[in-house]
């Protein structure tokens, strides 16, 4: 069938990643001529690892919820049309996902809800009131995201004001016990958002997600994103790589197109930015946006970034584990722990496994390289980068017996990801989606500036499940809610 614009010009999308992706793929159904363009020279954003030693290290996928048979992920990826490209693996089936290990307990967290009930009750007996209420609201939640009526919504805020409230102080208010709030924290780190700021709605989300079903991906990341990016291509969706954007044109109120880097024009009546706000407002003529936007542009904040390791080790003395694991270290202060992420998993060599670790970092910790490139920075920065990830390895090997025989494939921080995908603050998963600026966030899908639309992370939530439920919301916004009721979403509810 022959395309037809969805308005005078093609549409162009900025940024390659899931997000900009998914939307491509959606556009490209409804018939629509799309590009994508990446500055990069390979696209996938975060969900392209890159290899080290002959070894696939991963970045932004490591592990995701809801892929099983009628789930909403699941039924969002059916619908883009990337299930069968993408090889998975189910975890769980040994009956754990995550393991969190604390100074004196460890809390197994299983897969499906009945079981995660059974688990919180045999831990804390005595907070059975609240577990019950806590349960409650999970299941309630669940029973939302599997409808997926929040597609449809026009914003996240139909839904209940107090499902906003942050999860710290719902958990506080019902009267939880500090340890169970230290066992409960951990899957608000999966959207980068620390419990006390969480809001609950997006906690339970990302939760429900996971206990659903959980899978990680069965050999390279590269799959994953050849897969969306074969998808879109097979629609006739066309990809522009090696070439970023330098500005965006606009001219009385309505998008006219991009320039490139190199110079080159494309003219496009619709544009979406599946990259942060903030770079997008940087890329408009000046005084193209109104000040009150700019100025809630400049001053949202944006998640705390992090620093990662991956180690390859002997397969013989560390065997792979079909589980994650979350070591806790409690704060001085009471408040909730820090932690690290830890996987082990095959490398894809004989006799060689692969053991990532993350925690948190901000950018501060790199301050003194904040105005160097990537590949540029010196080896001040490089033993700065070593000394960090042999105190992070040698608390691993707590967990795992010695590692003196691992070696270190590579590190990586904030401002790593601050020059792969163009984040401020080197921050992995974004705005900050906390209860304190949660209308300010949504607030920025509205740029008024006609034809000029966001998607991605940025736009609702991060995460996988997240960032492709913000580009089904931009693809509503722009063909509007009926004619998306009647093309887009009756195949998928």
């Amino acid at each position: 069938m022959t395309k037809q614009p969805l308005a005078p010009g093609r549409v162009l999308i900025i940024g390659s990643g899931i997000g900009g992706l998914a939307a491509g793929i959606i556009l490209s159904k409804l018939h629509c001529r799309v590009t994508v363009v990446e500055k990069n020279p390979l696209p996938g954003g975060l969900m392209r690892g890159y290899e080290r030693s002959g070894i696939e290290c991963p970045t932004g996928v490591h592990y995701m919820g809801a892929l099983d048979e009628g789930q909403p992920l699941r039924r969002l990826w059916d619908y883009l049309g990337v299930t069968p490209l993408i090889p998975l693996e189910r975890m769980g089936m040994e009956g754990i996902i995550d393991r969190y290990v604390f100074d004196d307990f460890v809390f197994d967290l299983p897969s499906g809800m009945d079981a995660f009930e059974a688990s919180l009750r045999r831990s804390f007996p005595e907070e059975q009131v609240q577990i019950k209420s806590i349960m409650a609201d999970l299941r309630d939640i669940a029973r939302t995201l599997s409808s997926l009526d929040m597609v449809l919504s026009p914003t996240t805020t139909a839904l209940s004001y107090v499902n906003f409230e942050s999860m710290g102080q719902r958990l506080l208010r019902i009267g939880c016990s500090q340890k169970l709030c230290t066992v409960l924290a951990v899957p608000a780190t999966l959207i980068g958002v620390p419990l006390q700021e969480c809001p609950a709605f997006y906690y339970y989300m990302t939760l429900a997600s996971y206990l659903m079903s959980s899978w990680r991906l069965a050999g390279s990341s590269a799959r994953m994103a050849e897969a969306f990016l074969s998808r879109f291509k097979s629609l006739d969706g066309d990809v522009i790589t090696g070439d970023g954007v330098e500005s965006i044109r606009v001219e009385s109120g309505q998008v006219q197109g991009v320039v490139l880097k190199s110079g080159r024009i494309l003219e496009a009546s619709t544009l979406i930015a599946a990259i942060h706000p903030k770079m997008a407002a940087a890329m408009l003529p000046a005084g193209a946006i109104r000040p009150s936007y700019a100025q809630r542009v400049a001053q949202i904040v944006n998640t705390k970034g992090l620093f990662g390791v991956h180690v390859a080790v002997n397969a013989d003395t560390h065997p792979a584990l079909p589980y994650n694991i979350y070591r806790l270290y409690p704060e001085a202060d009471g408040s909730l722990p820090r932690g690290v992420f830890h996987q082990l998993r095959p490398s894809g060599q004989t006799g060689v496994n692969l053991l990532s670790l993350i925690t948190t970092s901000g950018v501060e910790e790199w301050r003194p390289w904040a105005g160097t490139r990537s590949g540029r920075r010196g080896s001040d920065y490089g033993a700065a980068k070593e000394k960090k990830a042999r105190h992070v390895i040698s608390e691993a090997s707590r967990i795992f017996g010695p590692l003196t025989d691992g070696k270190i494939l590579d590190s990586y921080t904030p401002l790593t990801i601050r020059d792969w995908v163009a984040s401020p603050d080197g921050s992995p998963y974004g705005i900050l989606r906390s209860a304190g600026q949660l209308m300010q966030a949504a607030s920025l899908n509205r740029t008024s500036i006609r034809g000029l639309y966001l998607a991605g992370q940025n736009r609702l939530c991060p995460g996988i499940m997240g960032t492709i439920l913000g580009s089904f919301q931009a693809v509503m916004q722009i063909i509007g809610h009926e004619q998306f009721a009647r093309g887009v979403a009756g195949e998928f509810l």
